[in-house]
């Protein structure tokens, strides 16, 4: 098993491997609704939603898919193919990665889901929020939602320890200087 350059802190591990945890319960509340639930959305008049057509099913499948797949790019902060890329990659497989190749995109993708999760739970406690059908649905899409206010702080945290382990220059080496 390959190793990365320099060891990766195991709370930086783990941190990365919590992160698809954090997007999983929102997509599978949506699969319920691809399922052919309403998981309790109402219309104004206290109705149920369904998705409508083939269209609206394939978003929900692909924004699900999608938004777990990004996640697990957090891999890349802990693993050995976020220091050297794999060689099955055209054009730059087998060489090194540029660390701020890794670290901008990273911290860019952070504050993204920072606004992005903010913006989306701006209403939760006033009545612009989406509507249910009960508080136990807005309790259950609340809890799936919930996580993914961590996504944007733990995804800057895991690219701290990468850029301190791959750019900032550690103290025993200063101190030998």
């Amino acid at each position: 098993m390959k190793t990365t350059e320099r060891p990766v802190p195991p709370w930086a591990y783990w941190l990365a491997h919590a992160i698809p945890f954090m997007t999983l319960p929102s997509g599978l509340w949506r699969l319920g609704l691809v399922a052919g639930s309403s998981m309790g959305v109402t219309n104004d008049a206290g109705h149920p939603i369904y998705l409508e057509g083939t269209g609206e099913t394939i978003y929900v499948i692909f924004l699900s898919l999608f938004s777990e797949a990004v996640a697990l790019i957090a891999f890349g902060l802990v693993k050995p193919w976020g220091e050297v890329a794999p060689r099955w990659i055209p054009f730059i497989g087998g060489r090194r990665v540029n660390p701020y190749a890794a670290i901008v995109p990273a911290v860019l993708g952070a504050l993204c889901l920072i606004a992005i999760w903010t913006y989306g739970f701006r209403d939760l406690f006033t009545n612009h929020f989406i509507p249910f059908s009960s508080p136990a649905w807005k309790t259950l899409m609340i809890a799936c939602y919930a996580p993914l206010q961590l996504w944007g702080p733990a995804l800057l945290v895991l690219t701290w320890a990468y850029y301190r382990r791959r750019v900032s220059v550690p103290v025993a080496l200063v101190s030998a200087r």
